[in-house]
């Protein structure tokens, strides 16, 4: 089920009326409606697959309970790498079974070997990349010690399948998110209407720029050799623009639904984009997955590698940026994205500026030199991200060809341009509090005004019949 649907429009009501409302008021009852919503809101999409969260749920209750109880190392490591076993399993299969029988039959080809290698008609599960990381990461935390296992497999299975953040994120930890699944929430109305505001918002951006700049970016990325090259420059900065309000945009619809429920999930994005390095960048883009593969792919890399000083934290990042570029995709021109960003930390390790791919955020100046540095952030996350948008490696050096070699000339295609200034001029007024972005409007009328203007400005762009799925939702 999209956000962006009819059918969204008519569950949400109704899931809020019944879990507020129509049953007792005891976590229990409010459990079991998360998680009959949840299953409905994904098996809309296709039933056949809850299977698959469901064997992922048992298995990480099962073992992360039998991790905490066993006195013996060896039998906590063989639960352990059975529930990491059957969360890559299934997600290895699914997303990247046959990339790996291409890529394996492409190298022999480079040998003068034809293999006659046939793949399979896989459907990529809605969500999976997001839900296996969640469930995976509560039995590697009760491993390392961090927590405890939970006593309910109806609140672990609500935590699993949480329906606002189930298809596309914030990736939430157990130890943040399974206390509040747990506990009686109670109705807050402040609560709620810092819910619909985010949601407000997270439509505006979806609906208004990111699916207006998608029309021009199939065009221009469908067909670069019909384009100058100042086209395709802008269009390199179009997609940059597009793919951050589609997934924030997500984000913001998300926690604003989570909290309709009581619920508070975790900042998601912080203005990317008004960041000095690549280093900054992460720690504001995608902030559930960067904390993620810092505490479990990079930190134990790094305390393997820490006997080859900087250069051991320096491979460290970069392999850590290739699993991230694979996590994004099952191609080789997401791995290439994930090891240019990879390559754009090492400075930053030998200038001493950075030793990991999380943390806090600082805040931003905005002197002259700070503005020069986030151009030119801005310009190398834009390009790279041509690896991201693209079908194939062919397809994105193509891209840069074409830019590189057209001629660069004014262009009548501006329109999209002012979509890009529009959300950039937004995030610099809302950058100090993503959670409450309408407080720089002090009067409760400006406020008012501004909720309308965005409403319609929505209701004026949605369309069934042009409904634009999110870019991460089949993950």
């Amino acid at each position: 089920m999209l956000f962006n649907s009819v059918e969204f429009f008519v569950f949400l009501p109704l899931a809020f009326v019944l879990y507020w409302l129509l049953i007792p008021q005891k976590a229990v009852y409010q459990n079991i409606v998360i998680l009959v919503a949840s299953y409905f809101f994904y098996a809309w999409w296709d039933w056949r697959f809850l299977s698959l969260i469901i064997v992922s749920t048992v298995i990480d209750f099962v073992a992360g309970r039998y991790i905490h109880s066993s006195d013996k190392a060896l039998r906590k490591k063989v639960f352990m790498w059975m529930s990491v076993a059957t969360n890559l399993g299934i997600l290895g299969f699914f997303k990247y079974f046959n990339f790996f029988i291409e890529s394996w039959r492409d190298a022999w080809l480079l040998l003068g070997v034809e293999m006659d290698v046939n793949t399979l008609q896989i459907i990529l599960p809605l969500g999976i990349s997001f839900y296996t990381f969640q469930s995976m990461s509560y039995t590697l935390d009760i491993y390392n010690g961090k927590l405890k296992p939970s006593g309910s497999l109806l609140d672990f299975a609500a935590y699993v399948a949480f329906f606002p953040q189930l298809v596309a994120g914030p990736i939430e930890r157990a130890g943040r998110l399974l206390p509040q699944i747990s506990e009686l929430k109670k109705f807050d109305y402040q609560q709620a209407v810092e819910g619909l505001r985010l949601i407000l918002w997270g439509f505006f951006k979806k609906v208004v720029i990111a699916d207006t700049l998608s029309i021009y970016t199939q065009t221009i990325f469908g067909d670069p050799e019909q384009f100058q090259g100042t086209v395709l420059l802008l269009g390199s900065f179009y997609f940059a623009i597009q793919i951050y309000t589609d997934f924030s945009g997500y984000s913001d619809i998300a926690i604003g639904t989570a909290k309709l429920f009581g619920v508070e999930l975790m900042s998601n994005f912080k203005f990317p984009y008004f960041t000095r390095n690549i280093s900054e960048y992460w720690k504001r883009w995608h902030i559930s997955l960067t904390s993620w593969l810092n505490d479990y792919v990079y930190l134990p890399m790094a305390i393997r590698f820490r006997y080859w000083g900087r250069f051991g934290i320096c491979l460290a990042i970069f392999l850590t940026f290739l699993i991230s570029g694979l996590w994004h995709g099952a191609g080789w021109h997401f791995v290439v994205w994930g090891g240019i960003h990879g390559l754009l930390y090492i400075p930053l390790v030998y200038q001493r500026k950075v030793v990991s791919i999380s943390g806090a955020q600082q805040d931003v100046t905005f002197r002259f030199v700070d503005i020069l540095k986030m151009i030119l952030t801005f310009t190398l996350v834009s390009f790279s991200l041509v690896f991201f948008r693209a079908q194939s490696m062919e397809a994105a050096f193509d891209y840069f060809y074409y830019m590189f070699t057209g001629p660069l000339i004014p262009t009548a295609r501006l329109q999209p341009l002012i979509y890009m200034v529009a959300m950039l001029v937004l995030d610099f007024f809302f950058r100090k509090d993503e959670r409450n972005i309408f407080s720089v409007f002090k009067h409760r009328w400006a406020r008012y005004a501004v909720y309308l203007i965005l409403f319609f400005a929505v209701l004026n762009a949605f369309s069934v019949e042009a409904e634009q799925q999110f870019i991460y939702f089949q993950f």
